[in-house]
């Protein structure tokens, strides 16, 4: 059963990956799915939010494609030499780097979490000032060194040289000479020359015409100047290879650098991703909880249009665990079970919903069966499939699955259907799971009546126009070979005596020969929610960590030592070599204690003060000066 498909999560995914820039972030969106672990969760909603309002507030990040800048900072850690194009390359996404820190900073003022990545992100300045020096339009500049400036100086005047030569020669012999230009034949300069009057012109024959009446003549006053640029070219290619070479160096010496680089920004594009489509979709977060709730205010379905869309209010809880929808073909059934189900599993994958307001719980399973009963012909490979596909829900199904069927008991005799339509109601309400159901059956809608936490809705209906009108409205109802099919394809007989009772009375029961397992539905392994561990005193994080201490940050496992101890917020401020910075207390793990690095009352100054400021303080203890006036304020 490919859920994503039937409630259309897939054709959502295509908007999403339209929204991201990089090749990993796509492929992490193909590969989201629902989350079971509500700390997991939790933190996907927050990076939602404050991805959208960072947006909001800064506009779009200045994210880009990095994908081949990859496979270049590969072929430089191999010892390849990089070639122009590549090396402007490096230095375009230096340059992303560099603005993308500048975006994030900005929104440091909006106290946005996500503004802490820019810490995370290394311009290498060096190395893009260096290459934007050295590399132009794809070619090596002129003044990338002094050398290669000189030797294509050098290259240039005899290029000229020549020229005049040639010149001279054809004016000295007009009267010999095809045409009155040079041109280059086979690399060379040649003049072109009348076949009769070879023997005046001394040089080399390069060349002739297609008719052989013209020879492109190498005059020999100018080989050997043709020699001399030939030995400059050679040390100029040379000069070249050893400059992109250097350059090569040090993009090589920043791989980690810009592995880190890569990985912050792919991961950025992820986040940024769902800001925009949470945007693009006018939606909301929701709120998630795991009391078995559902509760969505004015709810619509994302790739409707919002103008035509007409809102939903539903609300699924301990009382009312299952509604039953009737109404007419046409009338909006489908896609308002769709509507619920496409919202909770968009919230449980990390997304916002496109509702006014919504409280949804974590589902462990989204088991569906819905089909185009419209357009489908409905026989007995129709009907058989749908009893498949139900009884394999009915297997996976407990209390925390949230189950949505269409058109239920349909594709068979109207009566035999309507009696498994209510021995599956009855075996998802007895499941005690969250469902929603459409069906025309109006025994199904007498069961709702009376069936504990079970309720009608129905999908109104204008009978002056004869058209829908898609509003919902909660607490208002509107010879078959069914039971052989069902028993043959797993059915129990606990079930199927449900069914016919339904159907035909208690006699009947009896009537039916059932071959049928007497059995309890053997039920699979299904995935469990994991609830968030609560941390039990809050207080003693403060006492976590001391100024000194000697702590390792993950993921990237460096080094660091405890300047500032946490905060009420859970944040502490950790020495990196040559900058300090703010970390939550989640990432970081003690190294080795201060007591075991420094005595009692070492001065910790002496590492995370100034030397001006140390100086400042030792003068107070003596004396009270200006200075240390202004330094105590």
């Amino acid at each position: 059963m490919n859920i994503e498909k039937i409630i259309e999560f897939d054709k959502i995914k295509e908007m999403w990956m339209e929204l991201a820039v990089t090749d990993k972030a796509r492929e992490q969106i193909a590969n989201t799915s629902y989350l079971l672990e509500e700390n997991e969760l939790k933190k996907c909603l927050k990076d939602t939010t404050n991805s959208r309002k960072f947006i909001e507030k800064c506009g779009t990040p200045p994210l880009t494609s990095i994908d081949e800048v990859k496979e270049i900072m590969m072929r430089a850690s191999k010892g390849e030499c990089l070639n122009p194009y590549q090396l402007e390359r490096i230095e375009k996404i230096l340059i992303a780097i560099r603005r993308l820190k500048d975006y994030l900073i900005r929104g440091k003022q909006y106290e946005n979490s996500l503004a802490y990545y820019e810490e995370n992100l290394n311009d290498a300045k060096e190395v893009q000032e260096e290459i934007s020096r050295k590399i132009r339009n794809g070619e090596v500049s002129d003044y990338a060194s002094k050398q290669l400036l000189e030797i294509r100086g050098d290259i240039a005047r005899y290029e000229e040289k020549m020229k005049q030569k040639v010149e001279q020669v054809i004016r000295a012999n007009k009267d010999s000479m095809a045409d009155n230009y040079s041109t280059f034949r086979n690399g060379r300069l040649c003049i072109p020359v009348k076949k009769e009057y070879k023997w005046k012109i001394a040089g080399s024959v390069i060349d002739k015409s297609s008719t052989g009446n013209t020879l492109f003549i190498e005059p020999v006053s100018i080989a050997k100047m043709y020699e001399e640029i030939r030995e400059l070219k050679i040390q100029e290619e040379n000069e070249i290879y050893r400059i992109l070479y250097v350059l090569t160096a040090m993009v090589a010496d920043y791989e980690l650098i810009m592995e880190e680089n890569i990985r912050m920004m792919e991961k950025l594009d992820y986040i940024f991703s769902k800001g925009k489509l949470s945007l693009d979709m006018d939606a909301v977060e929701p709120e998630i909880n795991l009391e078995r709730k559902i509760e969505l205010k004015n709810a619509r379905h994302p790739l409707m249009d919002r103008n035509l869309n007409v809102p939903l209010q539903i609300q699924l809880n301990k009382e009312v665990k299952g509604i039953v929808i009737t109404g007419p073909n046409t009338g909006g059934k489908t896609v308002a079970i769709k509507t619920v189900a496409l919202n909770c599993f968009m919230a449980q994958s990390g997304l916002h919903v496109t509702c006014e307001e919504a409280n949804i719980c974590m589902n462990s399973a989204f088991l569906c069966d819905i089909g185009d009963g419209q357009n489908l012909s409905e026989n007995l490979s129709t009907f058989s499939a749908h009893i498949k596909n139900v009884l394999e829900i009915i297997k996976e199904v407990d209390r925390d699955g949230l189950v949505i069927m269409d058109e239920l008991g349909s594709g068979t005799d109207p009566t035999e259907g309507m009696g498994i339509a209510i021995a599956i109601l009855e075996e998802l309400r007895q499941s005690d799971c969250l469902f929603l159901v459409t069906t025309h059956y109006p025994e199904v809608k007498d069961y709702a009546d009376k069936a504990e936490t079970v309720v009608n809705a129905r999908m109104e209906f204008d009978k002056e126009t004869l058209k829908p009108t898609y509003q919902m409205v909660i607490g208002e109802a509107g010879e078959s070979c069914a039971f052989y099919i069902a028993e043959k394809l797993g059915m129990s007989t606990k079930m199927l005596k449900t069914a016919i009772h339904a159907a035909y009375g208690e006699k009947a029961v009896e009537a039916y020969h059932l071959e049928g397992r007497d059995e309890l539905v053997q039920k699979k392994k299904v995935s469990k929610i994991k609830k968030k561990k609560k941390v039990s005193n809050m207080v003693n994080l403060s006492e976590k960590y001391h100024i000194g201490d000697s702590v390792m940050i993950y993921p990237d496992k460096k080094i660091g030592i405890v300047c500032e101890p946490i905060n009420e917020k859970g944040v502490l401020r950790v020495q990196l070599p040559n900058k300090k910075i703010w970390i939550n207390h989640n990432r970081v793990k003690l190294h080795v204690a201060a007591t075991e690095l420094y005595p009692d009352d070492y001065d910790f100054s002496i590492i995370f003060d100034t030397v001006e400021n140390r100086k400042i303080k030792h003068d107070m203890n003596r004396k009270y000066t200006k200075a240390t006036i202004e330094y105590d304020i």
